[in-house]
C-alpha cells in the first residue's frame, strides 16, 4: 500500500478508536492509543448554525476511557485553521510535562496541518477527569470526559452502579469565540454566553432546542453513576435532579466519604461523581420523566452572566405513562453563597486500607498568594483607551511568553523567557476583603514571574480572594499534581489563628479549589513531580488577563525523581 494510502487507513482507524471501538471499558489496557483528528464542523444551537472547532466531528468530544495505572497515547492531527494545544486536566503526568499541553507554558501549540502525540500518564487518579484545548477560548467546544476505572482486580469502594453517564455542564455563544478571546486579551470583558448546556444541549427552555435535548434511560431499581463535570468558561454551577437525591462518591478522579445532597456545586475544572438510585414510584402516582438542570452560581455583584437554566431529562423506561411534563429539581438561587458553602464543607478524602492518603503534616515552604482583577493603563497599539482590565497573582499580571517556558528552562536559557522570583506573599498588605477598596491598589504589573521548588518540598499554598473590583470566588487549578484542601474561611487569613481550623486527617485530595468570595483556602502539595507547571484560575478571562503562574519543581537526585528527556518532536513556535 503506497504511504498516502497507509496514512489515511490509520487515521481512519483512529477515528474508530476514539469513538469507542477499542476504548471501551472492557478492553481498556496498559497501553491504548487514539487518534484525535481536529477540524472544523458545522453545528445548529438555539436557532443559529455557526462553525466550531470539534474532535472526531463530536460536541463534546470522545471519551477516552483508561485504568488506573494504564498508559493512552493521543495522536493530535490538527485539521483546523488555527493553532491549538490539547491538556489531559487532573492528570499529574508524573515526570512528564511534555504532554501536559497549556501552550507557551509546556510547549508551542500545534499548528495547522501538523500533528503530535501525547502520553498520559495515569498513576493514582481514579475516577473522572477531562481533556480539553489549553489554547485561548478554544476549550469552549474543544473537550471530553476521561474514565478512569479501577486496576484490573480491584473494584470501587461502593457497589458497581448500573450504568455509567457523564454528564459535561458546558456554555454557547452564538458569536465566534475567537471574537470574543481577541476582545479578553486587549482588556475587554468577553461578552456572557447565550446559554448554558448539558452535554453540548440547552434543554428544552431554549429556542429550537427541546428536540435534541440529551436524555438518560434509566430502569427502576438500578443505580447510575453520574460523572459531572464543569467544561465551562465563566460560571460555577448549581447542579441536580428533580426527585432523586445524590450520593457524592468521588471528585477530581480521587475517592470521596460519600454523602447525599440534593444538590452540588461545581466549579469550572472540577468533576463529581455521584450515584442516583433510580426509585421513584411506578405504580403512576409520580412523573416517570425528571429534569436534571444546572444553573449559574454567581458572586460578584458586578458581573454580568447568563441566567438561564441548562437541562436535560431523567426518563423511566419501565414506568407507566405520564402526560405532564417533567418535575424540576429545586436549585439555589444564582447568588446563594450558603448553600455552596454548606455542599464545600463536605468534601471529605474516603481513607480506608485500600485509598489511603498522605497529608503532610510539616510545611517546608508558605505561600500567601492573593487574587485579583485589576486594570493596567492601555498600551498605544490596543483599541481601549485609558485602563484595561487585568488580572493578577500577588500583583503580578502573568504574561505568556513567546516560546514555551518548559523548553527555555530544559535548555537553560531563561533569557528574555522568565524571571524565576514569584513572590511568596504580596508586595503590601491591605484589608483585602473590605468591599470598595482605594483605586491605587486597582493598578498591577505585568511580568512572566515563576516559582522555583526544590524536588521533595512540602509547600503549602493560602490563595487570598481580594475586594479589588469586587470579590468573586475563584476556581484555582494546579497542573501536574493533585493537592489536600487543608481549609477555608471567609474574610482575611490570619497565619496564627486560622491553621488551627484545619483539616488534616481526610481533607479532600483535588486539583480544582474553589476559593469562597470574600475569603481563602489553603492547599498543601509535595513537590515531588519534578518539572514545568501551569498554575491558574479555571474562569478563562481571568487566566488571559494574567491570574496564573508557573511552578518550576527541579530534579531530585536519583533517576526516578528527574523529568523526562525531551521527547524529539516538540512542536516549534
Amino acid at each position: 500500500m503506497p504511504a498516502a494510502g497507509r496514512l489515511i487507513s490509520w487515521l481512519l482507524l483512529g477515528v474508530v478508536l476514539a469513538f469507542g471501538v477499542a476504548a471501551s471499558p472492557a478492553q481498556a489496557s496498559r497501553k491504548t492509543h487514539y487518534d484525535f483528528v481536529i477540524k472544523e464542523m458545522k453545528v445548529t444551537r438555539l436557532c443559529h448554525e455557526k462553525t466550531i472547532l470539534a474532535v472526531n466531528g463530536q460536541f463534546p468530544g470522545p471519551t477516552i476511557y483508561a485504568r488506573k495505572d494504564d498508559v493512552v497515547i493521543v495522536n493530535v492531527y490538527n485539521r483546523g485553521n488555527k493553532n491549538i494545544t490539547l491538556h489531559w486536566h487532573g492528570v499529574d503526568q508524573p515526570r512528564n510535562p511534555w504532554s501536559d499541553g497549556p501552550e507557551y507554558i509546556t510547549q508551542c501549540p500545534i499548528q495547522p496541518g501538523a500533528n503530535f502525540t501525547y502520553k498520559i500518564i495515569f498513576t493514582e487518579e481514579e475516577g473522572t477527569l477531562w481533556w480539553h484545548a489549553h489554547s485561548e477560548f478554544d476549550r469552549a467546544t474543544v473537550h471530553g470526559a476521561i474514565v478512569i476505572h479501577p486496576k484490573r482486580g480491584s473494584v470501587y469502594p461502593y457497589s458497581k452502579p448500573h450504568k455509567e453517564v457523564p454528564i459535561i455542564l458546558g456554555e454557547w455563544w452564538n458569536a465566534d469565540v475567537e471574537q470574543l478571546y481577541e476582545a479578553t486579551e486587549q482588556g475587554g470583558d468577553a461578552s456572557i454566553s447565550d446559554a448554558n448546556t448539558i452535554n453540548g444541549q440547552p434543554g428544552d427552555f431554549a429556542p429550537c432546542s427541546k428536540e435534541d435535548t440529551f436524555k438518560m434511560f434509566v430502569e427502576h431499581g438500578k443505580t447510575y453513576l453520574l460523572r459531572v463535570i464543569n467544561a465551562g468558561l465563566t460560571n460555577e454551577m448549581f447542579f441536580g435532579v428533580a426527585g432523586h437525591r445524590l450520593t457524592v462518591v468521588g471528585t477530581d478522579g480521587r475517592y470521596l466519604r460519600p454523602f447525599t445532597v440534593d444538590h452540588i456545586m461545581i466549579a469550572p475544572g472540577q468533576t463529581m461523581n455521584m450515584l442516583l438510585e433510580a426509585n421513584r414510584p411506578m405504580d403512576g402516582s409520580a412523573n416517570s420523566r425528571y429534569y436534571m438542570a444546572a444553573r449559574a452560581f454567581a458572586t460578584n455583584a458586578a458581573v454580568n452572566f447568563t441566567k438561564t437554566n441548562t437541562t436535560a431529562i431523567l426518563e423511566y423506561t419501565d414506568a407507566q405513562p405520564f402526560t405532564e411534563p417533567p418535575d424540576s429539581p429545586n436549585l439555589p438561587t444564582f447568588g446563594d453563597i450558603t448553600a455552596a458553602t454548606a455542599y464545600t464543607a463536605q468534601l471529605r478524602s474516603l481513607v480506608t486500607k485500600e485509598h489511603p492518603i498522605d497529608v503532610p503534616m510539616e510545611v517546608d515552604e508558605h505561600m500567601l498568594v492573593t487574587i485579583a482583577v485589576n486594570t493596567l493603563p492601555c498600551e498605544a497599539n490596543k483599541t481601549c483607551t485609558g485602563l484595561r482590565l487585568a488580572a493578577s497573582l500577588n500583583n503580578v499580571s502573568f504574561t505568556h511568553p513567546t516560546t514555551d517556558i518548559l523548553d527555555a528552562y530544559y535548555r537553560n536559557s531563561i533569557s528574555g523567557v522568565y524571571e524565576p522570583d514569584f513572590p511568596n506573599k504580596p508586595p503590601f498588605f491591605f484589608n483585602f476583603t473590605a468591599p470598595n477598596p482605594p483605586q491605587e491598589l486597582w493598578l498591577t504589573k505585568r511580568a512572566t514571574k515563576v516559582k522555583m521548588v526544590e524536588y521533595g518540598t512540602v509547600v503549602e499554598v493560602v490563595f487570598q480572594d481580594t475586594a479589588i473590583l469586587g470579590a468573586e470566588s475563584h476556581p484555582m487549578h494546579l497542573h501536574g499534581f493533585s493537592f489536600y484542601v487543608v481549609g477555608r474561611g471567609f474574610g482575611n487569613f490570619d497565619k496564627d489563628k486560622d491553621p488551627s481550623t484545619y483539616n488534616l486527617v481526610d481533607p479532600p485530595y483535588q486539583n480544582t479549589v474553589s476559593v469562597p468570595t470574600g475569603g481563602w483556602a489553603a492547599i498543601r502539595f509535595r513537590a515531588a513531580n519534578p518539572g514545568v507547571w501551569f498554575m491558574h484560575c479555571h474562569f478563562d478571562r481571568h487566566t488571559v488577563w494574567g491570574m496564573d503562574t508557573v511552578f518550576i519543581v527541579k530534579n531530585g537526585k536519583t533517576p526516578d525523581a528527574q523529568m523526562m528527556p525531551r521527547p524529539p518532536n516538540m512542536p516549534k513556535c
